[in-house]
């Protein structure tokens, strides 16, 4: 099986000013909110980020403790635990841990889809910091209040600028917990096929091929999304599938490297015509160095096929 063009695109953060009332950035219609449902793992000594961890988890449907995260991201020398560790181990147990634009609007966005956010505070002074992870619960646009899963406290209830200026102090950091067809309802195309795309590059095809899928559901019109679950159903060997997504992905946007991926998979299936109608496709529109050399070895592949073969129609 060859490998096919990666499709790949520049991931960016966006920085925000200092926030408004909270009634401001409230998702219209929608009353106050909180997920009362959602489990609470108090924390042990300097340990706030697994009981955190474990409390999204959990709310995501995994049955995970604490103890049996503490391992995996808390770090004795430095009393706690980093974000990529707490990243990484959601990612074991199977969940994207999607990073939300530092803007409030998005965690309230969150919170009003039935969402709860993991979020970093720095509870001291930027001199002197205090970090603690939390897990956001529920706001109040009318109390200006949110409540959190935070520490020993099942329901913390902070006023509403009093968490701005921790969480802003932490630059504004927070993460969903979900499984990987659940797209946040804040999400990007570009930002959620960046974390998909990291399951792929650890070896979790199966996983990224459903986070893939989700975002081809979500964003129909996002060519990327279909390039990629089109690379990924290939290399799982789901060429069928794989064809079904080049062939959408080359409507959305003719481009030289989908076109080439959809001929190698037509030649795979046999259909040698259509491989010869889609890398013709290919070889009139411009392709970088790198990609007019792989529709040169398609282009080989093409004649050295045979042309008796049967062709696995759609």
């Amino acid at each position: 099986m060859r490998r096919l063009l990666v499709a790949c695109a520049a991931l960016a953060l966006v920085a925000c000013a200092a926030s408004p009332p909270m009634r401001a950035q409230w998702p219209p219609a929608t009353a106050g909110v909180e997920l009362t449902a959602t489990p609470f793992f108090p924390q042990t000594r300097y340990q706030c980020g697994p009981a955190a961890l474990a409390t999204a988890l959990a709310a995501s449907g995994v049955a995970v403790t604490p103890d049996e995260l503490a391992p995996q991201v808390y770090l004795p020398g430095r009393r706690g635990s980093l974000q990529l560790e707490l990243v990484a181990a959601a990612r074991r147990q199977q969940r994207l841990a999607y990073p939300l634009k530092p803007d409030p609007a998005a965690l309230l966005a969150e919170l009003a889809s039935g969402q709860p956010v993991l979020v970093l505070q720095n509870l001291g002074v930027s001199w002197l910091p205090v970090w603690h992870y939390a897990v956001v619960i529920g706001a109040d646009p009318v109390a200006e209040t949110v409540v959190l899963r935070s520490g020993t406290d099942r329901r913390r209830v902070m006023r509403w600028n009093r968490f701005m200026d921790s969480w802003r102090r932490a630059d504004q950091w927070a993460v969903v917990v979900t499984p990987m067809d659940r797209v946040p309802v804040s999400a990007t195309a570009l930002d959620w096929l960046g974390a998909a795309a990291a399951f792929e590059q650890l070896g979790q095809l199966p996983l990224a091929t459903i986070a893939y899928e989700a975002a081809s559901r979500r964003w129909g019109d996002a060519t990327l999304a279909w390039q990629l679950l089109g690379n990924a159903r290939y290399r799982g060997g789901d060429l069928a599938g794989a064809r079904r997504a080049f062939q959408r992905a080359v409507e959305l946007k003719p481009e030289a490297a989908a076109y080439n991926n959809l001929a190698q998979v037509e030649l795979e299936l046999g259909c040698r015509d259509a491989a010869a109608a889609a890398l013709a496709q290919a070889e009139s529109l411009t392709a970088t160095p790198a990609v007019a050399s792989v529709i040169a070895q398609t282009r080989a592949a093409l004649a050295a096929a045979p042309s008796n073969g049967v062709c696995m129609a759609q």
